[in-house]
C-alpha cells in the first residue's frame, strides 16, 4: 500500500491523517516481543522462563526456537486477516531485553529490529498503522509480571540509571523509525505505577524532549498512572501527544460483581468509569486512546457447564464498551490479538503440537492459580484467605498499600503465587522441551502460526462491525 504522505498528528480533540479525522482501531500483539505467562502458557516472568529454557536447550537450539517463535507469531496471513476486519492499527509491545542486556547497558543489539521491522512493514503493506509500546522497561516501570521485573517492585522509579537507559532506548528507536509514516507513534511506558504520582509526569516531560530532538513528528501515546487508570496528577498537556487509558471491566472477568445483563445501571456504571479515567482529556480538549480493554473468555475445558452463556455476557460487556468509545470518538486497541485461548482474537489450536505438549502443565497452573490475569482463585482460596485475613489483622494498613484497589488478597497472591511460585515452576515448564531437536522445536513454534490458530468468531464479528464505523 502507498506510504501515507504525512505523519498522524493531534489536532484538537482528534487524531488526523492529512487533515482528516481518523479513529485508530485494533489490538495489541501481546505475547510476541514481550511474552506473558497467560498468553503463551509458561509461569512467572519472561526472563525467568527464558533462563530455564536456555539451560535445557542450549544456546543454539534456544536461539533457533525463539527466532522461529517470533517469525510464526505474526506473518502476512495475520496482517491480511486483521485488515479484513476493517481494523487499522496494531499496538506492538516490546521488551527492552531485545535491544540491550542488563550486563551491557547502552550496547544496542541490532537484531532487536529484525522481527519488529518485519511486522511494521507487513502491517504497512495492508494499510495498518503500528504503535510501538515499551511494555517492559529497564528496572520495571510497574509492579506486575508484564514489565518482566521478576519482583513486586517497580525499581524504575527509584534508580535514575533505569530511567537514563529507557531514554537511550527510545532515542535508539526514534532514530530508526523517525521517517516511517506507517508508525502511528510511540507508547513510551506501558501501565506505569508511580506511587508518588509526581515522577511519571516529570519523566514524560523528559522523554518527550529527548524523542523530539531526534524525531519531531511522531505522536507520543502517554499512559496514565496506576496501570493507565489515573491521570489526576497531570496538568499541562505535552504537544502532539495523545493521553491513554486502559479500561478493563470487572464484568468481563471471573467472579464479576454480578451477571451483566445490560441494565441501564450497568451501562451507566461503565460510562462513569470511563468518564472518570478520561476527565483530563476533556479538560485539555485532546483526543483519547484506550490502549487496552477487553473481557477474558471461558473454554469447554474449564469444566463450567454454562461457559458459553458466560461468554455471551462478556461479549455484551464488550459491545457496551465499544458503544461508549464510539460516542466519544475514542481510539482503541483491544487486548489482545493472539494467545493460547484466554482472550485472543485468534488462539492456538488445542490440537496443536504445543498445546498437546504442555496441556498437563496448563491444568496444573490453573489449579494453583499461578497467573494473575483473569485468574479464578477459587481452587486455592481456602489456603490464601486465612493468610490474607491474618495480614489484615496484623497490619490493617495493608489495605491502603499502593495500589489501594488490590487489598491484602491481591498483594499476597502477587508475591507468593505470581512471583515466588511462578519462578519456581519455570524449571518444570522447561523440562517439557528437554531433548527436543530443531524439527520438533520448529513444529512447537509453528503452533502459533495463523494456519494453526482458531478464530474467535463472535469477538471478531463484533470488532469488524465497529471497525467499519466511519470517523465523524
Amino acid at each position: 500500500m502507498a506510504k501515507p504522505s504525512s505523519f498522524l498528528q493531534v489536532d484538537g480533540d482528534r487524531i488526523v491523517s492529512d487533515g482528516k479525522p481518523i479513529v485508530l482501531k485494533g489490538a495489541g500483539l501481546g505475547g510476541w516481543m514481550n511474552m506473558e505467562c497467560f498468553i503463551t502458557g509458561y509461569p512467572g516472568h519472561e526472563h525467568q522462563v527464558r533462563r530455564e529454557l536456555l539451560k535445557v536447550l542450549g544456546r543454539a537450539k534456544y536461539d533457533f526456537f525463539f527466532d522461529k517463535f517470533l517469525e510464526y507469531f505474526f506473518t502476512e496471513a495475520d496482517a491480511a486477516f486483521f485488515a479484513s476486519l476493517g481494523l487499522n492499527c496494531i499496538r506492538l509491545p516490546i521488551n527492552y531485553r531485545h535491544f540491550e542486556d542488563d550486563m551491557a547497558p547502552g550496547v544496542f543489539k541490532e537484531e532487536g529490529f529484525k522481527h519488529l521491522d518485519r511486522v511494521v512493514d507487513l502491517c504497512a503493506k495492508y494499510g495498518i498503522y503500528t504503535v510501538i509500546d515499551l511494555h517492559a522497561a529497564p528496572g520495571a516501570q510497574n509492579i506486575d509480571w508484564h514489565s518482566d521485573g521478576g519482583t513486586n517492585q517497580a525499581l524504575f522509579w527509584v534508580h535514575k540509571d533505569f530511567q537514563d537507559r529507557t531514554v537511550a532506548i527510545w532515542e535508539h528507536l526514534a532514530r530508526h523509525y523517525r521517517d516511517n509514516t506507517w508508525v502511528a507513534g510511540y507508547n513510551p511506558l506501558n501501565e506505569p505505577t508511580d506511587e508518588e504520582h509526581t515522577r511519571l509526569p516529570a519523566f514524560y516531560v523528559r522523554i518527550e524532549k529527548a524523542i523530539r530532538a531526534i524525531d519531531p513528528d511522531h505522536i507520543l501515546f502517554l499512559d496514565g498512572n496506576t496501570f493507565g487508570m489515573d491521570l489526576r496528577a497531570f496538568t499541562e498537556p505535552l504537544p502532539n501527544c495523545v493521553y491513554a487509558v486502559h479500561d478493563y471491566s470487572n464484568y468481563g472477568f471471573p467472579n464479576p460483581p454480578e451477571e451483566f445483563t445490560g441494565t441501564k445501571e450497568q451501562i451507566e456504571f461503565h460510562e462513569r468509569a470511563f468518564a472518570r479515567k478520561t476527565e483530563f482529556m476533556r479538560k485539555i480538549g485532546g483526543p483519547t486512546w484506550n490502549g487496552e480493554f477487553g473481557p477474558v473468555y471461558q473454554q469447554a475445558s474449564d469444566g463450567l457447564e454454562d461457559w458459553e452463556a458466560i461468554n455471551d455476557r462478556r461479549y455484551a460487556v464488550l459491545e457496551c464498551q465499544l458503544g461508549i468509545y464510539a460516542r466519544s470518538h475514542t481510539s482503541w486497541s483491544i487486548w489482545l490479538y493472539k494467545d493460547i485461548g484466554f482472550q485472543g482474537m485468534t488462539y492456538v489450536d488445542p490440537g496443536s503440537a504445543y498445546i498437546k505438549l504442555i496441556e498437563p502443565f496448563l491444568k496444573k497452573k490453573r489449579a494453583l492459580a499461578v497467573d494473575s490475569w483473569g485468574c479464578d482463585d477459587t481452587p486455592v482460596r481456602g489456603v490464601f484467605q486465612p493468610m490474607a485475613d491474618w495480614l489484615r489483622q496484623a497490619a490493617p494498613s495493608i489495605d491502603q498499600r499502593y495500589p489501594k484497589m488490590w487489598r491484602s488478597e491481591h498483594h499476597l497472591a502477587r508475591i507468593v503465587r505470581n512471583c515466588m511460585l511462578g519462578d519456581e515452576l519455570c524449571a518444570e515448564y522447561a523440562v517439557y522441551f528437554k531433548n527436543k531437536n530443531e524439527t520438533e522445536l520448529d513444529e512447537l513454534a509453528y503452533s502459533f502460526a495463523f494456519e494453526n490458530c482458531v478464530k474467535r468468531e463472535r469477538l471478531n464479528e463484533i470488532l469488524q462491525a465497529d471497525g467499519r464505523r466511519e470517523a465523524s
